[in-house]
Order: structure tokens, then C-alpha cells, then sequence
């Protein structure tokens, strides 16, 4: 017997029908002689709406009162797929976040989980339930409900997996796994079998929409070995684990985009060599997720650094960074540019291929796209380049590493 966590996003929970298609899906993993316990999301659109009825009643609403409106999203959804799996002949038992143990901290609506203490998911489980427990949430020690973020029903699965000592862990999403480009931009992307950690986090980081970054980082730390599947079909999908030698065969293994990105330059630096603390101090301050930077100082002492973000924190940026402008010299003053995307390719395989830059960014210029930003990790290389250019941007790298023909 098997304890096995399955997690269904918004879009496998989406309609009645769907709710019921996963209920048959649970049973017949508990037919099979399994302890079985579900992670769910809220139904697809539902967490939207709720936000966009908050922002009718005000246009700023207090993030506590979000996360309370938010939380309610899951709760429906496990109640109907109880509901449904009940009305087929099984036990069914619901958990809110609170209720299954899922202590957090930090922020609304961004909150981080501190521990789990599942007794009474276990105890359910002992006693011949199919568990269905909320994702996206849990409750500070005080009791306050949080959220999680956007994609935390990932996390939560991926946490309670390691909580409970999962034998599996299977992420159930609308896809049949990840694949080296979006198949949306890149026609010919083909699935990938096995991901190592690292490449799924530097994918998740990168853009890739499959999989929640703080999820990968958790199941990385906690050994949890998962796999990102289909919930319409049965198809194998995407293990992602440890990595093992024959992963470093390919030098790349798959090619991520993100959209809706900006940059910020902070120009005229003439504060000592404290100005990169002051900078960054003042974006966490404010909760800010910064990705590449540069600094340089000019021939005049000048200095500049520049910075990229999600265009959804160029606001709040340009409000934190005003406050400290007088800290950085008198000259300092800030530049902003929109309408831009970034472009990553990854790869454990680059510690010991050679080249890899240089194909990516002839590939580009031969395409006649020009290439902004440059930041690098050990087996990442990201760079900006204009919104209107990524889609090309992509099949050109996609199709200069072969990725459409390889074994992936």
C-alpha cells in the first residue's frame, strides 16, 4: 500500500464535470489499494472573480480581508469534490488549510509555510478516507488566515507530500508535462521525461507556467520527488527529482519566456559604494522581486545600475526608489523602460558544454534580434529582449539547440 498526494489545479476542477472526472480519478487510485489525499485548487476563474468583486466594493482592499475572501475559493472546490466522491460509494473527508496543520508566516496574500503538523489528515487517512485537502492557504500561529500566492496550491502539495512521507507526489495540471517551450509559441516543442530540480527552478523562474518557483525549491529541499501530469488523460508525464549524470548529455533542455517585464536604471549615482544596499534595501522594503542586475561607473565617477522586475511592480518600484533618490547624490535620477520579455534557456548540461552563449546569441542576431540584459547562473542564461520579439525569439534558440529532435 502506497500513500500517493495528488494535486489538481483550477482548470482539472474547473466544471461539475471535471470535479467529477477527478473523483473517479481518486477512487481508482484507492481501488488499487492506496492511501490516497488530494490537494485542490479553486475552480478555474474563481479566485479572479472574488478579487474583482473586492475591488468593486474598494479600490484598494486590505490584503487581511483579501486572503480571507481568497481562502473561501478552495473551500468550495473540496466541498464538491467530496461531494462527488461521496455520491460514487466512497468516504470522503475536506481539510481547510487550518484544519490539515499548515502553519505560515510572512505577508498576506504571499504568506510562506513554517510547518505542517497533519494529525488529523493522517488520522483520516487511517481510517479509509479519500482526503481532500484546500491548497493556496493555512493560518499563522495567532490563527490569522493567509494565501499563499499565486500557483502556492503547488507548494501545498508539494509540502504535505513531504508532511505525510508521500510514497508520490503527482502535480495534475492541463498539460501533459513540461516541455522545452511553451508548444503555444514553439509548434514543435516536445515533452521532456525527467527534469532535474535545478532545471525546473531555473524554468519556474524563468517563465515557464508550470510549476510554482517556492514549490520546486521545497521539494528540492525536502527530497520530494514529483511528476507533473495531465488530468484529462493518462499519459506519463515530467519526473522531476535529483539529478543523475545522463541529464548533462544535452547541454540545453529547454527554452522559457516571460512576458510583461520592465527595467529601472538609477542613473547619476554619487553616494559611495553603499548605493547597491540602498537600492535593493529599499525594493525588499517595499516587496520587491528584482531578476538581472547591472552596475557600472562611468569615466566621471557616476555610477549606474539597472534592474529588471514584472511590469506589474514598476509602480511600486518608481514610489520606493524616489524615497531614497536624495541618499544617492544629487544627480541621481530614475529612468524606467516598459515593453519588454525575457528569454532563458536552461540546462545542467552547460557545466560541461562549451558554447552554449555563443549559439544563443548568434542565433538571435542572425534572426536580427537585438539582445538587452544578460544575467547568468551555472546552467541559466537569461536576456532581455524587445515584447515584440520574444515568440521569434524563442522557435530561433529552440531550433538552434536541435530541441525539436532530440530525446528529451
Amino acid at each position: 500500500m502506497a500513500l500517493i498526494v495528488q494535486k489538481y489545479g483550477g482548470s482539472s476542477v474547473g466544471t461539475i464535470d471535471r470535479i467529477r472526472n477527478v473523483a473517479r480519478r481518486l477512487i481508482e487510485v484507492k481501488k488499487e489499494g492506496n492511501k490516497i489525499m488530494a490537494v485542490i485548487s479553486a475552480m478555474s476563474g474563481v479566485t479572479d472573480k472574488l478579487i474583482g468583486l473586492a475591488h468593486e466594493v474598494m479600490d484598494n482592499p486590505p490584503e487581511r480581508e483579501l486572503d480571507m475572501l481568497l481562502a473561501t475559493g478552495e473551500q468550495q472546490s473540496i466541498a464538491l469534490l467530496c461531494m462527488a466522491i461521496t455520491d460514487m460509494g466512497y468516504k470522503a473527508m475536506s481539510f481547510t488549510g487550518q484544519q490539515a496543520g499548515v502553519c505560515t508566516y510572512g505577508s498576506h496574500t504571499r504568506g510562506r509555510i513554517h510547518s505542517i503538523e497533519p494529525k488529523r489528515v493522517l488520522e483520516a487517512l487511517d481510517n479509509d478516507y479519500i482526503v481532500v485537502c484546500a491548497g493556496f492557504q493555512g493560518v499563522t500561529v495567532d490563527g490569522t488566515i493567509h494565501t499563499l500566492g499565486r500557483g502556492g496550491s503547488d507548494l501545498s502539495a508539494i509540502a504535505m507530500a513531504a508532511a505525510v512521507r508521500a510514497d508520490l507526489c503527482q502535480i495534475f495540471t492541463d498539460v501533459d508535462g513540461v516541455y522545452t517551450c511553451d508548444p503555444r509559441v514553439v509548434k514543435d516543442a516536445r515533452k521532456i521525461s525527467v527534469l532535474s530540480y535545478e532545471e525546473m527552478l531555473e524554468m519556474a523562474s524563468s517563465g515557464s507556467k508550470v510549476m510554482q518557483a517556492r514549490s520546486v525549491e521545497f521539494a528540492k529541499k525536502f527530497g520530494v520527488v514529483f511528476e507533473v501530469r495531465n488530468s484529462m488523460n493518462n499519459n506519463p508525464g515530467t519526473i522531476v527529482q535529483e539529478e543523475t549524470s545522463a541529464m548533462e548529455s544535452l547541454a540545453v533542455r529547454g527554452v522559457s519566456i516571460e512576458r510583461n517585464q520592465a527595467r529601472v536604471t538609477v542613473s547619476g549615482i554619487t553616494a559611495p559604494v553603499a548605493y547597491t544596499a540602498i537600492i535593493l534595501s529599499a525594493l525588499s522594503d517595499a516587496e520587491i522581486n528584482v531578476d538581472m542586475i547591472v552596475a557600472n561607473t562611468a569615466h566621471d565617477g557616476q555610477a549606474r545600475q539597472s534592474f529588471t522586475m514584472n511590469m506589474s511592480d514598476l509602480g511600486a518600484a518608481q514610489a520606493a526608489l524616489k524615497k531614497v533618490l536624495p541618499q544617492l547624490g544629487e544627480s541621481a535620477r530614475l529612468e524606467t523602460e516598459a515593453g519588454l520579455a525575457k528569454l532563458s534557456v536552461v540546462g545542467v548540461g552547460m557545466r560541461s558544454h562549451t558554447g552554449v552563449a555563443a549559439t544563443v546569441f548568434q542565433s538571435l542576431a542572425d534572426a536580427g534580434i537585438a539582445t538587452g540584459m544578460i544575467a547568468t547562473s551555472e546552467i541559466r542564461i537569461s536576456t532581455t529582449v524587445e515584447a515584440g520579439d520574444i515568440e521569434q525569439a524563442a522557435r530561433v534558440v529552440h531550433s538552434a539547440f536541435h530541441l525539436d529532435q532530440v530525446n528529451a
